[in-house]
């Protein structure tokens, strides 16, 4: 529902947010630390994350543009350490960067030649994310993309050899040490390319868990002047994670962090569009996004009747008020109901 930005050359700073009450906290690498301190920040992050538990909440981290010449050694450096829940990737342009991302990932442990690895790195480890910010609010069998997604990079495993663009087949090789399990990848679209990409870059791979926009950067690319001008981008963003099986996009932050009231009112919009919850870049800001995402009463009661009708009666029916009730408004009653216990 929340999630807080912290710069990562600030230890100080990040260790207040780790107790703040955001659902995640996302460690920046990229916007918020200067250029000459972003080796600081690196090994700040690094030592953190080195504690398997390094605060309440779990932590994410932004790394530098992934076309830049600093991503590819913050990934490695990070992608192992055990107090990871996810890397969000910044200014990606379609499904390669994913794929380049989650490869520096998945090598982050390995040496560079000799033995195999040994130990918890040769084991690999379950990437720690939380369920309410990333799990899709669906049930039942597997999206139909996400399980299309894992087949396709499972065959592309077995069958492609490494530097080939084509399969060919080659003698049985020795098996080769396990590698790490890739982390949490969060996909941040912020530029027009990115947008027209959405989709497939929502599929991109297994490890990719949620997508979401990056307003300043796609605003002054478009020539924006005020919100209007991104409602397509933002649909579009929706659109292409429900369709890709993940959790609703988070909204991109409101950068006036005095305007609580502008702030509320933005975040009524985005929730209309389809958005569940927001990135925020101040801790006064993280009550102000949780009020505005979650249901009020009045909803909660409403969906609690739709909910207590169908199991009452199943199938399509009419409410003594007039309003229609099939499983496609059940579906949306029981999903309130979810979120509703967030306030409990």
């Amino acid at each position: 529902m929340t999630w807080l930005y912290v710069p990562g050359d600030r230890p100080e700073v990040v260790a207040k947010a780790l107790h703040c009450g955001a659902d995640v906290v996302v460690v920046d690498l990229e916007d918020a630390v200067a250029p000459d301190r972003k080796d600081r920040a690196l090994r700040a992050t690094a030592e953190l994350l080195s504690d398997p538990a390094p605060g309440t909440a779990p932590v994410h981290v932004r790394v530098n543009a992934l076309d830049g010449p600093l991503a590819e050694t913050e990934i490695r450096t990070l992608a192992a350490l055990p107090g990871l829940a996810g890397l969000r990737l910044p200014k990606v342009q379609g499904p390669a960067d994913i794929h380049r991302a989650a490869g520096w990932a998945t090598t982050a442990a390995q040496p560079a030649a000799g033995p195999a690895l040994t130990g918890r790195l040769a084991t690999g480890r379950r990437a720690r994310t939380p369920a309410a910010a990333v799990a899709p609010l669906t049930t039942g069998t597997a999206h139909p993309a996400r399980a299309a997604r894992t087949a396709r990079t499972a065959r592309t495993a077995r069958t492609a050899a490494p530097g080939s663009a084509t399969a060919t087949l080659t003698p049985a090789a020795p098996a080769p040490a396990a590698l790490p399990a890739t982390p949490a990848l969060y996909a941040l679209l912020e530029s027009a390319l990115g947008i027209e990409h959405a989709f497939a870059i929502a599929t991109a791979h297994p490890a990719l868990r949620g997508i979401a926009l990056g307003e300043a950067d796609l605003a002054t690319e478009l020539g924006v002047r005020d919100e209007a001008g991104l409602a397509w981008p933002r649909s579009r963003t929706v659109v292409a994670a429900r369709a890709a099986g993940l959790a609703p996009p988070p909204q991109s932050v409101y950068p006036d962090v005095a305007d609580l009231d502008g702030l509320a009112r933005s975040c009524a919009r985005g929730r209309a569009l389809g958005f569940l919850g927001r990135a925020a870049i101040h801790p006064r800001q993280l009550p102000v996004i949780e009020a505005a995402h979650l249901p009020s009463p009045e909803e909660v009661e409403a969906a609690a009747e739709i909910v207590r009708a169908a199991g009452a009666e199943g199938g399509a029916q009419a409410l003594p008020d007039g309003r229609f009730v099939d499983a496609a408004v059940v579906a949306g009653a029981r999903r309130v109901l979810s979120l509703a216990e967030r306030r409990n």
